[in-house]
C-alpha cells in the first residue's frame, strides 16, 4: 500500500472549496429565503422554551442561539455565519496552516447551525453529504503541518504518522456507501424506467435544471441511453466493492470509472456542488504514488526484482483480469447484450426480476458490511505495525495516545455509519448490533452519518412537470412570471450555474411534482409576490428591472401546470415545448379568503408582528454594507469570480516561487558551483536530506535539498 499524503492534500483542498461553494451560494439567497420578509423566516424557527443554554444547544444545535447577544436577529446571524464560512473555508483552500482540525470543524459546526433553520430549503441529500464529509475531514486534517515534525517514524512511509491514514480510509467507506446505495435504491424503487433501462431517455428533459449538453445528450439514440444506463448499474453497483480491493490497479480503475460518471453528469445536468463533492470523495483511491508523490519509482521499476515478488506480481495481474472479466461477464449476462452488426447497435434488456435482485441484495448486503470490517481490521492493524516501528519511548507513548484516540474515533464513526447504509435492505438492518444503533440514535440529529440513495425513481414519464406563476392587475390579462433559472420562457436556452444552487428554482421543480398543498411555502411565496417583497423578487430576477411587476406588485397571482419536452432539432429558435395541464393554484389577492386560509392551515401567518432589524450595532451596518455591494452581483457570478481569484492566487504563488528560492540564504550565490558529494556518500547524504513528505511548496523542497 503506497501512502496516501497527497490525497489527503487533495481531498481537504476539496473538503474547503466545496464549504466555500456552498456558504457562498447560500449567502446570495438568505434575505429572500429566511429573512423577516422571505419565504420562510429563519426567526420562527429557534423560539427558545425555557430548557438550559446546553441542553438547548444539544438539541438544536446551531450557533445562531448567540445571534442575539451579537446584536443580530436569526437572518441576519447567518448572514455572518455564511461569510466567515466562505472567507475560512477559502482560506483553507490557499494556506497550508489553515488546513487544520480547528477549521473544519468551524466550518463543520457553521453549515449545520444553518441547516437547523434551512427548513425545507435545506433538506437535500448534499447537504447531508456535505456535513459527514466536513466532519470527516475534521479528523483527516493534521494537528501540524508537516514540516514542523522532527522525525518520521523509522521503518514507516517517510514522513508517516502511525494513525494518518485511518479517519481517510472512512471517506472511502463513505464513498462506498454513496455509490452503491444510489444503484440499489434505483432497482428496489421498481421503477419501470431504471428496469425498463430507458431512464435515460426521460432523465435529461426531466432533471431539475439541464443544462444546454443535456439537450444534445436527449437526442442520443435509443440503444446507447439503455446502454448507459446499464454502465450506470455497473458503475454504481458492481465496481463500488473494488473500492476496497488489494490491487491498487483495481482501485485506481474504480477511480476512474466513478470520475467518468460525475463529470458525465456536470456537462448534462446542474447539480450544484454534489458531483464536485463527490469527486473529493473519490480522492481516497488514490495513492501518493499514483500521483508521482514517491520521487524514484520510475526508476525503482526497473531495478530487478526476486522471485516471489515476481510470482506475487503475476498472480496479482491474474487476479485482476479475472476481475475485469468477471464483471464483464456479469454484465453480459444479466443485462442481455448483443450487438447488431448489421444496424451497427447493441441492444440490451434486464434478464432478472425484482424477487432475484431481492434475494441477491439479501445475500450480499451483510457481506459488504464484513468487508468493510475486514478492511478496517487491516487498516488498523498497518497503523499498529507502524506504531511499533517508532523509536524513542516518549514518541512512541505520543503516538499511542493519538493512534488509540483516532482509532476509537474511527471505529465509532464506522459502527454509526453502519445503520443509516442498512436501510438498503430492511433484514440486515434488523440484525445489525443493537448498540450500533443506540450509538447512531445519540448522534443522528449531528448529521454525522447518513442515508443516501439519489434518482430512486424517474419523474416525468409523460413530459416534464412544470409550475408557470402568473400575475395580473385585473384578474384578466395575465402576465407570466419568469424565473432565471427553471425551464420557462420556451427559446431560452438551458443555464450553466454550477456550483451554484438556486434552491427556490429547485423546490418549484419539487413542487411540480404534486399538489400545491404538499408544498406548504409556495402558499407563502405567492403571498410575498402580492406584496411586492423585493427579497423574494430577486430569488426569481435578481435584476429586479427584469421583473415584469417590479414597479408595482400584481393583484392577482395564480400559478398553471404545464408539462415541458425539448424541442426536437430542426425547430429554429426553440429549446423546449410544452402543452396546458391544469390550474396550479388558484387566482388570488391580499386578503382573499382561500389564501388567508391556506396560510392559516400552514401556519404561515405572522401571529406577531417582527421585530425590527437590528441597524444599530457596527456588525449589523458591516453586513448590510456587504450585501448592498454583492447585491448587483449574480450567485453564479459571484462563485466563477471565486474561482477567477483563487486562479489568480495560484498563478502568483508559482511565479513568486522561484524569488522566495532566489532570496533565501539558503540558496547558493549565483557565480557559485555546487560540488557533488562523494558517490559511496550518497545514499546516506540523500537520507539525511530528504525531509519528511509535506505539502510544502516545491521551493522550500528544493532549499532543503541544498542546504
Amino acid at each position: 500500500m503506497a501512502g496516501s499524503r497527497l490525497p489527503r492534500r487533495l481531498f481537504l483542498q476539496g473538503v474547503a472549496a466545496v464549504f466555500m461553494f456552498a456558504f457562498a451560494s447560500l449567502y446570495t439567497q438568505i434575505p429572500g429565503l429566511y429573512g423577516p420578509e422571505g419565504i420562510l423566516p429563519a426567526r420562527k424557527t429557534l423560539r427558545p422554551q425555557g430548557k438550559g443554554r446546553w441542553q438547548q444547544l444539544w438539541e438544536t444545535p446551531t450557533l445562531l442561539w448567540e445571534a442575539p447577544r451579537l446584536g443580530l436577529d436569526t437572518a441576519q446571524g447567518l448572514e455572518l455565519l455564511s461569510l466567515l464560512g466562505t472567507l475560512l473555508a477559502l482560506g483553507a483552500l490557499l494556506l497550508n496552516p489553515l488546513r487544520h482540525p480547528v477549521v473544519y470543524l468551524l466550518l463543520w459546526a457553521a453549515y449545520l447551525s444553518a441547516c437547523q433553520v434551512g427548513q425545507v430549503f435545506l433538506y437535500f441529500q448534499w447537504d447531508s453529504l456535505l456535513l459527514e464529509t466536513g466532519f470527516l475531514a475534521v479528523l483527516v486534517a493534521p494537528l501540524r503541518p508537516a514540516s514542523h515534525r522532527k522525525q518520521a517514524p523509522q521503518g514507516g512511509r517517510a514522513g508517516a504518522l502511525p494513525h494518518e491514514d485511518l479517519p481517510f480510509w472512512l471517506v472511502r467507506w463513505l464513498l462506498f456507501r454513496l455509490m452503491f446505495a444510489s444503484g440499489v435504491v434505483k432497482l428496489t424503487s421498481r421503477c419501470p424506467a431504471w428496469w425498463g433501462l430507458t431512464a435515460l431517455t426521460y432523465h435529461y428533459e426531466t432533471q431539475c435544471l439541464p443544462t444546454p449538453a443535456a439537450w444534445f445528450a436527449h437526442h442520443l439514440p435509443v440503444w446507447l441511453h439503455k446502454l448507459s444506463v446499464v454502465a450506470t448499474f455497473l458503475i454504481e453497483i458492481a465496481v463500488p466493492p473494488l473500492f476496497f480491493a488489494p490491487i491498487r490497479r483495481l482501485r485506481l480503475a474504480a477511480f476512474y470509472s466513478q470520475v467518468l460518471l460525475q463529470v458525465l453528469i456536470i456537462i448534462t445536468g446542474n447539480y450544484n456542488f454534489f458531483n464536485l463533492m463527490t469527486l473529493v470523495l473519490t480522492t481516497a483511491l488514490l495513492d501518493d504514488q499514483h500521483l508521482a508523490a514517491e520521487p524514484g519509482h520510475g526508476s525503482r521499476k526497473k531495478m530487478a526484482t526476486s522471485w516471489p515478488k515476481a510470482l506475487l506480481a503475476t498472480l496479482s495481474l491474474l487476479l485482476e483480469l479475472a476481475v475485469y472479466g468477471f464483471l464483464v461477464y456479469g454484465t453480459v449476462h444479466y443485462f442481455g447484450l448483443e450487438v447488431d452488426w448489421q444496424q451497427c447497435t447493441i441492444h440490451s434488456r434486464t434478464t432478472f426480476t425484482f424477487h432475484q435482485f431481492s434475494q441477491w441484495l439479501k445475500t450480499l448486503t451483510l457481506p459488504t458490511v464484513w468487508l468493510g470490517v475486514a478492511s478496517l481490521a487491516w487498516e488498523l492493524l498497518s497503523a499498529l505495525w507502524r506504531w511499533t516501528q517508532v523509536r524513542g519511548w516518549l514518541r512512541k507513548f505520543s503516538a499511542a495516545v493519538k493512534l488509540s484516540l483516532v482509532s476509537t474515533a474511527t471505529v465509532a464513526l464506522f459502527l454509526i455509519s453502519l445503520v443509516p447504509y442498512s436501510y438498503v435492505e430492511p433484514g440486515t438492518h434488523g440484525r445489525l448490533w443493537t448498540g450500533a444503533h443506540r450509538l447512531f440514535g445519540a448522534v443522528e440529529h449531528l448529521q454525522l452519518a447518513n442515508s443516501y440513495g439519489l434518482f430512486r425513481r424517474m419523474t416525468g414519464l409523460g413530459g416534464r412537470p412544470e409550475v408557470v406563476l402568473e400575475g395580473s392587475y385585473d384578474g384578466h390579462h395575465w402576465t407570466e412570471i419568469e424565473f432565471m433559472y427553471k425551464p420557462g420562457n420556451l427559446s431560452r436556452p438551458p443555464p450553466v450555474v454550477v456550483p451554484h444552487q438556486p434552491r427556490l428554482d429547485w423546490q418549484m421543480w419539487f413542487a411540480a411534482l404534486g399538489p400545491h398543498t404538499h408544498s406548504p411555502w409556495f402558499t407563502s411565496l405567492v403571498l410575498r409576490l402580492l406584496q411586492g417583497k423585493e427579497p423574494v423578487i430577486r430569488l426569481i430576477q435578481s435584476q429586479v428591472a427584469r421583473y415584469p411587476f417590479h414597479k408595482q406588485p400584481p393583484t392577482y397571482v395564480r400559478a398553471q401546470r404545464y408539462k415541458y419536452w425539448f424541442s426536437q432539432p430542426g425547430e429554429q429558435g426553440q429549446w423546449w415545448r410544452r402543452q396546458w395541464v391544469e390550474e396550479f393554484f388558484p387566482p388570488v389577492s391580499l386578503g382573499d379568503p382561500t389564501l388567508e386560509t391556506l396560510l392559516r392551515q400552514f401556519g404561515l401567518q405572522d401571529k406577531s408582528p417582527a421585530r425590527a432589524r437590528s441597524t444599530n450595532s457596527t456588525l449589523a451596518q458591516a453586513l448590510h454594507w456587504t450585501r448592498t455591494q454583492l447585491s448587483p452581483l449574480e450567485a453564479p457570478a459571484l462563485l466563477w469570480g471565486l474561482l477567477v481569484a483563487i486562479g489568480a492566487v495560484r498563478v502568483v504563488q508559482a511565479l513568486l516561487a522561484p524569488w522566495s528560492l532566489r532570496s533565501s540564504p539558503l540558496a547558493p550565490a549565483s557565480g557559485e558551483k555546487r560540488r557533488p558529494a562523494p558517490h559511496k556518500d550518497s545514499g546516506a547524504a540523500s537520507e539525511q536530506a530528504t525531509p519528511a513528505p509535506n505539502p510544502c511548496t516545491s521551493s522550500s523542497r528544493t532549499a532543503r535539498r541544498k542546504k
